[in-house]
């Protein structure tokens, strides 16, 4: 698929062949500390649109008098440092770097990777089980002249949330390093990792990428061999050649001009960006004469005394203690709470209603439990809780708000995986739970079906979140029993009021369509003969062929 190419068709600044396949090996591409102040290229138009770091000013100060470099002139590193334009993997290196998304499929993935890679690079990340973000994983590289590619997520940029989007670029360039090495791999490719999609700056993300690749290298230098900076555009390449000089200054006039020039916050050692509000704060221990533990007493007796609580809290600085009292009170409050709970008269377990006890979760607890359980959902197939249709989209209610539909019925308890279901409830409830939306619950012949019990439903509420609370509208209940009016004022009592309270009662199918539009609902069979059944066909008639419901002239 592939051919060498020569060196000489290579121009100076690394530009690729017209034909895209061709392989490109690292000693075909200039290295930073062989480039040349101003890096061109023949084929473009040489005029920059961003001013020049090392062009000084005139009437300003370089900024070298009194003050220490931040990046100070390093050979070492900057001899593993390239600058290529083009795509990461025509390049035979160890790795290139593939910027995709949480489920690392082909449309979200770098333009044109997996394409050159074939279709087994797919076949390959559907194994992977998806990626976090600022995360990476490593697959094999297939059809590229490359031995493996490393893929890695890139954060969703806002301006409210720039520090954690920061710090998650951040992470990204690391993880992909720290996986090279730990595979035992020297050479590495990456281009930009971001996308127009999440509206990352590019400018800003540079700035992460080299100075994170950089305080890596100072540390790791002895292992890895190249990072080459792949870029694909005239805008990327004009930043990367003015900004490489301020993070791999080649000699001391770059390294004063930096000084001026380098943003006031560069990071840690690691590169991410500091939040002196947020520094744990540690001091010594006071200086105290530490009793030693009586000579008679046995080795295991010793080991206990050392372990006292009363004892250590003799040597705990008050100062930083106090910096963790109030999560460790408010958590040992949850958790007395739940043991109470556990050991009380719980008379909901006694009459079959379930776990009803421990303490409500807050806001941010149930956000962190929705967000764990909806990113698990989104990775697995759930196609078998899909084909049951116990739970499935309908169209929108009179008022134009969207319709959950929910058969129970087809709610087998004996053979459904309660969780299974519950991550299935969650990924499709999500997109319909961000505004007002209704729910239709069929309880048509569902009272021969067992039922989940109080404590299932307060979980599955929990986990739902308070958007879901907050943007129900209401829960049509058609063909009502006694024992479900029962669970229900059981559920305003025992659960949620607000929530159980929006429950309204429909005796007929024609009354449930003054609220819901028949057009709108994909309704079973047996329910239409349920309806009949329940209220003796008075007044009604049905179409065989149609299912539409019309009133008896």
């Amino acid at each position: 698929m592939y051919r060498p190419v020569s060196t000489s068709a290579i121009p100076r600044g690394g530009l690729p062949n017209d034909n895209g396949d061709s392989v490109v090996t690292l000693d075909q591409v200039p290295r930073w500390i062989d480039a040349e102040y101003s890096v061109g290229y023949d084929n473009e138009d040489s005029t920059s649109y961003f001013p020049d770091p090392l062009a000084s000013q005139p009437g300003t100060d370089s900024g070298g008098s009194g003050s220490v470099s931040r990046f100070p002139v390093d050979h070492e590193v900057n001899s593993r440092i390239y600058l290529w334009r083009g795509n990461p993997w025509n390049l035979e290196v160890d790795a290139v770097v593939n910027s995709t998304n949480e489920v690392l499929d082909e449309a979200h993935s770098s333009p044109g990777l997996h394409a050159a890679a074939g279709p087994s690079l797919a076949e390959e990340c559907a194994t992977l089980g998806g990626c976090r973000t600022g995360m990476a994983k490593i697959t094999n590289a297939y059809d590229l002249p490359a031995r493996k590619v490393i893929h890695t997520v890139g954060p969703k940029y806002a301006v409210k949330y720039h520090t954690a989007a920061e710090n998650a670029l951040s992470h990204c360039y690391r993880s992909c390093l720290e996986l090279l090495i730990e595979y035992g791999l020297q050479s590495i490719a990456t281009g930009c990792i971001y996308t127009e999609a999440k509206n990352y700056p590019r400018e800003p993300a540079a700035h992460v990428a080299m100075r994170t690749v950089r305080r890596f290298l100072e540390k790791q230098k002895d292992n890895i061999t190249a990072v080459v900076f792949c870029t694909t555009n005239t805008t990327d390449t004009e930043i990367y050649k003015r900004l490489l000089p301020l993070y791999f200054p080649r000699d001391k006039h770059e390294e004063e001009v930096a000084l001026s020039k380098l943003p006031a916050d560069v990071g840690d050692e690691n590169g991410e960006t500091v939040i002196d509000e947020r520094k744990i704060r540690i001091k010594p221990l006071p200086k105290k004469n530490i009793p030693k533990p009586p000579v008679d007493l046995p080795v295991s007796d010793v080991g206990l005394v050392r372990r006292t609580s009363s004892y250590l809290d003799t040597f705990l600085d008050p100062a930083f203690m106090s910096l963790i009292k109030d999560p460790d009170e408010r958590r040992l409050e949850q958790w007395e709470k739940t043991v109470q709970a556990q050991r009380g008269w719980n008379v909901a377990k006694l009459l079959g209603l379930g776990d009803l006890g421990g303490p409500s979760l807050s806001a941010a607890e149930e956000y962190s439990l929705h967000s764990r359980y909806l990113s698990k959902a989104n990775s697995l197939n759930l196609s078998e809780i899909a084909e049951m249709k116990i739970v499935y989209r309908g169209g929108v209610d009179s008022e134009g708000r969207p319709v959950m539909v929910v058969v129970g019925a087809h709610f087998l308890l004996r053979c459904l995986d309660l969780e299974r279901f519950v991550l299935y409830v969650v990924k499709e409830f999500e997109p319909i739970i961000q505004k007002p939306y209704t729910i239709v619950y069929f309880h048509s012949a569902a009272s021969l079906q067992m039922q989940p019990d109080m404590g299932w439903m307060r979980r599955l509420q929990e986990i739902l979140g308070r958007k879901h609370q907050h943007n129900l509208h209401a829960i049509y209940v058609l063909h009502p029993t006694l024992g479900l009016k029962v669970a229900v004022f059981g559920l305003q009592l025992l659960v949620d009021a607000a929530v159980w309270k929006k429950v309204v009662y429909v005796d007929r199918l024609l009354q449930l369509f003054r609220y819901v539009p028949r057009e709108q609902l994909t309704i079973p069979d047996f329910v239409f003969q349920h309806d009949l059944e329940v209220n003796g066909g008075k007044g009604l008639i049905v179409d065989p062929r149609t299912k539409y419901v019309y009133q008896r002239p």
